[in-house]
């Protein structure tokens, strides 16, 4: 196992005048399955990118599996691209082909390289372990090897905290983040206006990686705020495996989004746990029918909380609903680069606890992909390059 302590010898050895990178690395192609073909992982040669002169070359270590979509194709108008990928790549049907499905936005690894006219730092420095702030044009994460021009945009992450941790914070945990700073201001509007007695109510939708991230987060900000015995979180799983991964918490009230049952009665139930409507919603169900039963467990006036994403797919199908009942749907995108730099500080302090996460080795792409479409890996699947912990 290559580990810190024997990385500088591998380091020196590589870069030998004996030593020849061959000028090509591994990338992993991971696509939306196309015509009758169950083939989506692919895995190609490209070249060993060049060091900008002013930016870094980064040894990717570990990357996470499946997790959002890259700007559409221009071929492809953004709503419908969004929709057809989505829907028919997580039902097992058959849909289009669109590279930028899942192109491994969340990277973590070690600085192999800084170009000429960089001068190192403690912070940034050829062996340092760094995760990448997701900025428009953020390269593709499943190869071995990525540039970043711009040094501002790599976060340097403690030895205490592991790789495969680090590789989920730059988007699942940084959007969770931001969208719960989003709450963060509602609901300190929300509690000047209300006697002390009272609280704000907040409910999260979902049992994925974005949505377990929130709880905790949530939990930690609320706990540590001037406002803490005031906000009650209740969380509605929409799966089994989620609700026993969001049972493992404390002082959170659980309800199950059964898709079995009928409408009305989901929405009685989540009323009963939330003891009545609620002010705010973190919804990361990403379905209309989702964000139609989130707003009937919502107050007049109250306000739900979505990813760009979602926003841009289902806000005109809702604006008219939302305008009966002065309602809100609000955007959330990502955070700033100082929040992921807070994220790094409380996860590696152990005062927020990562989701479960299973790590495999990036030659195991293809069947991770299948079990992610059975559902097979509960939390988070964290694909590994090299053997640097």
């Amino acid at each position: 196992m290559l580990t810190e302590s024997n990385l500088q010898q591998f380091d020196t050895a590589h870069k030998s005048p004996g030593y020849n990178m061959n000028k090509l690395c591994r990338q992993v192609s991971i696509e939306s399955p196309a015509g009758a073909s169950r083939d989506c992982v692919f895995n190609f040669e490209v070249p060993v990118p060049d060091v900008p002169p002013n930016g870094a070359r980064i040894r990717v270590v570990c990357a996470g599996a499946c997790y959002r979509m890259r700007n559409r194709s221009p071929s492809v108008s953004s709503s419908s691209s969004v929709q057809s990928t989505e829907e028919s790549y997580y039902s097992g049907n058959h849909g289009i082909r669109d590279g930028a499905l899942f192109p491994g936005y969340e990277v973590s690894g070690i600085i192999d390289s800084l170009g000429d006219n960089v001068k190192p730092t403690d912070d940034i420095a050829v062996n340092k372990r760094v995760i990448l702030y997701p900025y428009d044009g953020i390269p593709h994460g499943y190869a071995e090897y990525i540039v970043v021009h711009d040094l501002s945009y790599l976060v340097p992450i403690p030895d205490n905290l592991s790789l495969g941790v680090a590789a989920m914070l730059p988007t699942g945990a940084l959007l969770a983040k931001s969208a719960v700073f989003t709450a963060h201001n509602y609901v300190s509007a929300l509690l000047k206006q209300r006697p002390a007695d009272q609280i704000c109510r907040i409910l999260i939708v979902g049992t994925g990686g974005l949505a377990l991230w929130a709880i905790r987060i949530a939990q930690h900000h609320f706990e540590t705020s001037e406002n803490k015995d005031r906000v009650q979180i209740t969380v509605a799983s929409l799966k089994d495996d989620g609700f026993k991964l969001a049972n493992e918490l404390q002082n959170v009230t659980l309800v199950q989004w059964n898709e079995e049952v009928h409408e009305k009665h989901l929405i009685d139930r989540t009323k009963d746990a939330c003891k009545g409507l609620v002010d705010i919603v973190i919804d990361f169900g990403t379905t209309s029918r989702s964000l139609h039963r989130s707003l009937q467990c919502l107050s007049p006036s109250g306000v739900v909380l979505v990813s760009d994403e979602v926003a841009e797919r289902l806000l005109p199908k809702f604006s008219s609903l939302i305008n009966k009942t002065n309602q809100k749907i609000e955007a959330v995108s990502y955070g700033s680069i100082e929040q992921l730099k807070e994220l790094v500080t409380y996860v590696a302090s152990g005062e927020i606890i990562p989701p479960p996460y299973t790590e495999f080795s990036a030659e195991e792409a293809s069947s991770v992909i299948q079990k992610l479409c059975r559902s097979e890996i509960p939390g988070r699947a964290i694909l590994r390059f090299h053997d640097i912990q």
